[in-house]
């Protein structure tokens, strides 16, 4: 991915792993999902409160392409793709600490109000998504 929105870098923890040592597949979304809420705080955007909503997911899909193991340093790199009316969609890749990259996918979120109703994405919240601000 080239010039990412956001990056962060992590260390894979044991608690993440299954019983071959590898990262457990589902947890490289807790991965990106930490990199995104810390993204959007960054941007002073809600992440959730009961009752102003979030950000729930309605679509996820991952590529895996190398194994991360317990103690492995990564770096999750975020880009957003598109600012629908109520949706938003991210791309993700995860870097091993060689810079390959080990898993890549995207994830569509939808902003929600305290209902779990979409709302649309105000024009204030597009601004603060904008690359740069």
């Amino acid at each position: 991915m080239e010039n990412p929105l956001h990056r962060q870098s992590f260390e894979v923890a044991f608690g993440d792993t299954d019983a071959s040592g590898w990262m457990h597949f589902p947890n490289v979304f807790r991965y990106v999902e930490r990199a995104e809420h810390t993204f959007l705080r960054s941007r002073g955007i809600l992440v959730f409160d009961r009752s102003e909503g979030g950000w729930p997911r309605v679509k996820v899909n991952c590529d895996y392409k190398r194994p991360l193991l317990c103690g492995d340093l990564i770096e999750v790199h975020l880009n957003i793709s598109r600012i629908g009316a109520a949706s938003m969609n991210w791309d993700f890749e995860i870097l091993n600490i060689a810079g390959e990259i080990a898993a890549f996918g995207s994830i569509v979120t939808v902003r929600v109000n305290s209902l779990g109703v979409p709302q649309e994405i105000s024009a204030e919240e597009r601004a603060k998504l904008a690359p740069g601000v």
